[in-house]
């Protein structure tokens, strides 16, 4: 290994955005089994279903009332 790299001509990795962080959670069985239902008729897999729903939840800053009704 060189002692020193040049990186003058680097640039930003273009799928920084992209980059996904491992969480281990807990979910119901229903909620899993419901996703792969959903991910057997679209053909998309279910850990994408859950990561593109919770993301909606996030940029639409959808909140949870917690009020017992």
């Amino acid at each position: 290994m060189r002692a020193e790299y040049d990186f003058a001509g680097a640039r930003p990795n273009p799928y920084s955005q992209r980059l996904k962080k491992q969480v281990t959670i807990r979910l119901d069985v229903d909620t899993v089994s419901y996703f792969k239902a959903l991910a057997s008729r679209t053909g998309i897999p279910y850990q994408s279903l859950i990561n593109l729903y919770l993301a909606d939840c996030a940029t639409s800053e959808r909140r949870l009332s917690l009020a017992w009704a």
